[in-house]
């Protein structure tokens, strides 16, 4: 399949502005490694033009009755899904993420915009009964404002589009950075929403280097929210930036996802589909199960299970039909990979699958599990965001509580077992915001997507998702 990558742009003002007069960053196919485009990136004049046109039609668009507000975003939902063959063509090139994953997200990118625009519908606010005669209390929910938003490259569909379908149904305009990495993904949104009606100006899509525009962005006064999903480090450097100017943010940040397979559980489909979510998107996937933690008995079964579905896996080109697991982002993954399987080798693991980089073009890993994991290895402590499994046997439920719940982490986390005794249990105790028991599939549009800890704060997805985007303002009456 020769599929060609679509031009860039800035999106500024309901103008598709191109790489004329700006500097650019190369976009790369991490199949092949050969460069597939440029990105423009926005001048300090750019943002504040950006900015601008946020304030304006944040009046207007604030101002535009929820029956019009959700018919642009199911009509926006239904464009994507007419194009997303081609947008998920564009995101395998520029990620790497097999065809049918790419697939799968922008069909669930057009489900958040279907969600939300029903969202819009249903903002309402109530009657607070008086306590004394005469007065009518009110209390109204209002959009918050322009938002600032933020989005990472390796899931540059599902992530703006749940960050942009409750921001727009909340009535807010939006200026979103998405990843210079995987950029077309993020831009097709932006044209199924102009295409769709959405009053020029409402959303701008920019690019740059990150810490500049993050750092312009929060500080203006026109921004008066600001989400954000990345790793934890540049969480806690943009939540200082909104706390300067006293702006409410949300973050979805990074994990290092537990898995507790207890003995009584099915072992074989704990294992199997173990793999199959532990190496979806290359590992590069914040909610991905990463330590596997089995209870003794079972934990010889399970090895043997996860360690042959491990070496069964097609890795390749993510436009090739078979292939099942695909390219690392970047070079800086792989070289994390090496790092931190160097040095959890160093310090006594054993390798039971995988464990290098494959030779030839593109960014390949092999799909890696790792057993006898000391517990000064940076991997044990570190999200590895790659292609990496730890396995590691436990005895007592509250052993493997302890250990499930011992990093600053608690995004996912996940148990299998047959007792329901211990589901609850199970459940009650994992220090995590989203957590599946005997399944891995815990996303949906209509459920809060979150974490807790250092993982962020704030939910997106569900009736909780356009909360965020909401004030409250009271009114008393005479």
């Amino acid at each position: 399949m020769n599929t060609p990558y679509d031009p860039l742009y800035l999106f500024i003002g309901g103008q598709w502005l191109t790489a004329q007069d700006r500097a650019t960053a190369a976009v790369v196919n991490p199949a092949t490694g050969e460069e597939i485009g440029q990105v423009p990136l926005a001048t300090a004049e750019d943002l504040d033009h950006a900015l601008e046109v946020a304030r304006l039609s944040f009046d207007q668009w604030r101002q535009t009755v929820p029956d019009q507000r959700a018919k642009i975003l199911k009509r926006a939902a239904d464009l994507i899904l007419e194009r997303a063959p081609h947008i998920a063509a564009q995101m395998t090139l520029e990620e790497g993420k097999p065809l049918r994953e790419s697939l799968d997200e922008v069909t669930r990118a057009a489900e958040y915009f279907e969600w939300f625009a029903e969202s819009a519908r249903r903002i309402d606010g109530r009657v607070v009964p008086a306590n004394r005669p005469g007065v009518l209390q009110l209390v109204k929910r209002q959009a918050i404002g322009p938002v600032a938003a933020f989005t990472p490259w390796n899931f540059p569909a599902i992530t703006p589009a749940r960050k942009l379908s409750a921001a727009l149904a909340a009535g807010c305009s939006v200026v979103l950075k998405p990843g210079e990495e995987s950029p077309s993904t993020a831009l097709a949104l932006a044209r199924a929403l102009d295409d769709a009606g959405l009053p020029k100006g409402v959303l701008q899509v920019v690019f740059g280097v990150p810490d500049q525009v993050s750092s312009h962005l929060i500080a203006s006064p026109i921004i008066r929210k600001v989400t954000f999903t990345g790793s934890v480090p540049i969480g806690r450097l943009l939540s200082a930036r909104a706390a300067e100017g006293v702006k409410p943010i949300t973050l979805e940040l990074g994990g290092h996802g537990p898995v507790l397979v207890f003995a009584d559980a099915d072992i074989e489909k704990a294992a199997v589909e173990g793999v199959a979510n532990r190496f979806r998107g290359t590992g590069q996937v914040c909610i991905s199960s990463t330590r596997f933690l089995i209870q003794r008995e079972a934990y010889a079964e399970f090895v043997e299970h996860f360690v042959a579905a491990t070496e069964a896996l097609k890795i390749g080109d993510g436009m090739d039909p078979q292939t099942q697991v695909g390219p690392l982002a970047n070079p800086r993954q792989l070289a994390k990979m090496e790092q931190l399987i160097a040095d959890a080798v160093e310090k006594g693991a054993r390798v039971l699958a995988g464990g290098e980089a494959l030779p030839g073009a593109g960014y390949f890993f092999q799909p890696t599990v790792l057993a006898d994991v000391p517990m000064n290895a940076r991997i044990m402590h570190e999200e590895p965001f790659g292609p990496i499994a730890i396995l590691m046997p436990f005895d007592e439920l509250s052993d493997g509580l302890q250990e499930a719940n011992r990093l600053p982490y608690g995004l996912s986390a996940y148990a299998f077992t047959s007792n329901a005794r211990t589901a609850i249990d199970v459940a009650d105790g994992l220090e995590a915001g989203m957590i599946g028991i005997n399944q891995y599939r815990i996303v949906a549009t209509e459920l809060p997507f979150g974490g807790m800890k250092e993982s962020g704060h704030g939910s997106e997805g569900g009736i909780e998702g356009i909360e965020h985007y909401l004030t409250n303002k009271f009114i008393s009456q005479v």
